[in-house]
């Protein structure tokens, strides 16, 4: 099965109440443990690659990776350019293959942001890839991304069906109370479900997207703590409301800090156990298996996609 594009995933989302997880990828491991997960889990998949991936792994070494991912697995698999910021990143990811790619022009001025998301729908769908952009500004840091508290801003519903409608996008990111990282709320964050169900009904049909959408499971942040390197305590979003926010019209939920802590919390786990390892395969191998328990647990327990083929 080639890649494919997330048209058809996100229908069958919206008209079933489910969200079908995006997950970063930087690296062979990772992709190894989200997919197997995906496999056993039998649901479809959305690997997304990041400006800090692109840069660390060279976006070629990563293609060919998920190329080899679809080939072993046979799952529908879209690959997804994260935040890309320009129209330059986002025409040359259509033209290496992705199936998928995000324009983020939501720093800019409201209609310099649809004059921009509209040249990428343009280039992107003559080439039969899907677009998806924000609208609102989400506080946080991760990768590329920095947007501090003062300057983030929920999305507008009057504005997002202005947006929608003279860009022909096909999904929508939406601010309505998430954050990028790790390092999320002080007290335990209280999303805007009034906003979210007006926005959707202000763009009946277009999937929404939710960003900064990572748990934070505190058992892996103590285990990251425990074997060395002390992350900050912090509350992510509790995951009742991502199930919650898939029932108005969210159908992709991106997930990447929860990765990074339960790969982290297992090799530092190695290490502490063994502090003479010096074997890649016997650290990255525990890390694998710490992503594909994560990623089964949100495709079960959270996105509510498995068993879907």
């Amino acid at each position: 099965m080639p890649l494919i594009t997330s048209k058809s995933l996100f229908e069958q989302a919206y008209k079933n109440d489910y969200a079908i997880g995006a997950f970063n990828v930087n690296n062979m491991e990772i992709i190894q443990g989200i997919v197997d997960a995906a496999k056993e889990e039998r649901s479809p998949l959305i690997l997304q690659v990041s400006a800090g991936a692109r840069k660390y792994a060279n976006p070629i070494y990563l293609r060919k990776l998920v190329e080899a991912a679809v080939e072993d697995s046979s799952l529908p698999i879209v690959l997804h350019l994260d935040h890309g910021e320009s129209f330059d990143i986002c025409k040359q990811c259509v033209d290496d293959g992705f199936t998928s790619v995000m324009i983020d022009a939501s720093h800019h001025p409201f209609e310099e942001n649809i004059k921009i998301t509209k040249q990428v729908v343009d280039y992107a769908h003559a080439h039969g890839v899907v677009v998806e952009a924000e609208l609102g500004r989400l506080a946080g840091i991760e990768d590329a991304v920095n947007v501090s508290a003062a300057d983030a801003a929920f999305t507008d519903p009057e504005q997002a069906q202005e947006f929608v409608e003279k860009t022909g996008v096909d999904s929508l990111a939406v601010a309505i109370g998430t954050s990028h990282g790790a390092y999320k709320f002080k007290e335990e964050p209280r999303l805007d479900f009034e906003r979210l169900k007006n926005i959707a009904a202000k763009i009946p049909g277009t999937p929404l997207v939710l960003h900064g959408a990572s748990t934070v499971l505190p058992e892996f942040v103590e285990l990251c703590n425990k074997n060395g390197g002390k992350i900050p305590g912090a509350q992510g979003v509790p995951e009742k409301m991502i199930r919650e926010a898939s029932a108005h019209g969210v159908c992709k939920v991106n997930i990447d800090t929860d990765l990074r802590l339960a790969m982290t919390a297992a090799i530092r786990r190695e290490f502490a156990e063994d502090p003479t390892n010096f074997d890649p395969r016997k650290y990255l191998g525990p890390g694998r298996d710490a992503i594909k328990k994560m990623v089964q647990h949100k495709i079960k327990n959270v996105l509510g996609s498995s068993g879907l083929l």
